[in-house]
């Protein structure tokens, strides 16, 4: 009688670690979006106005289009957890049409107000199938693609705010 509560006891203990290690995960994943998410912001803000129009040469991105393209897949792929786009929000077209920066800006925020809540979703089900940009893989896998297309975005954005003369404020002595 003594060996199934013994098992028991290792299959209680054996999910509950396994819980535990879920919730690192989940808290490591949010903090990583987190910080990428505040540089974001607080670039889009320190960046002028007048240089929301700036691109290093011909057939890149400018400033303002860097900030919506990363705030539209963020939009947009927060759907693959579950997600539904915000009321009023419409993508289309929306890099040529967002510029001003009061605009770029809110929408920023609200993409990435919008793409936490999709992470955290995704990673309480973190091994669960999902589809992102008609891509399949688990819901980690799909929050780890959001969270490194915003690392290299961010990697552009700071090269494109110190060609246009702002240097990024978590860099400021």
């Amino acid at each position: 009688m003594r060996f199934p509560t013994l098992a028991l006891a290792v299959v209680i203990s054996a999910a509950s670690l396994f819980a535990q290690g879920s919730a690192k995960l989940k808290a490591e994943y949010l903090a990583n979006f987190d910080d990428t998410a505040k540089k974001f912001v607080s670039l889009a803000e320190k960046v002028p106005s007048d240089k929301y129009s700036f691109k290093p040469g011909e057939g890149v991105r400018t400033i303002s289009e860097v900030y919506v393209h990363i705030a539209s897949a963020n939009m947009f792929g927060s759907n693959s957890f579950g997600l539904t786009m915000p009321a009023g929000v419409n993508l289309k077209g929306a890099e040529k049409s967002v510029t001003k920066k009061e605009d770029v800006v809110a929408m920023l925020k609200q993409a990435m107000e919008h793409s936490r809540k999709g992470i955290e979703a995704a990673m309480d089900a973190p091994e669960k199938d999902t589809k992102l940009f008609g891509r399949a893989m688990s819901n980690a896998g799909a929050a780890m693609t959001l969270i490194t297309h915003m690392h290299e975005h961010l990697g552009q954005s700071i090269a494109y705010a110190r060609g246009a003369g702002v240097t990024p404020p978590w860099s400021e002595k």
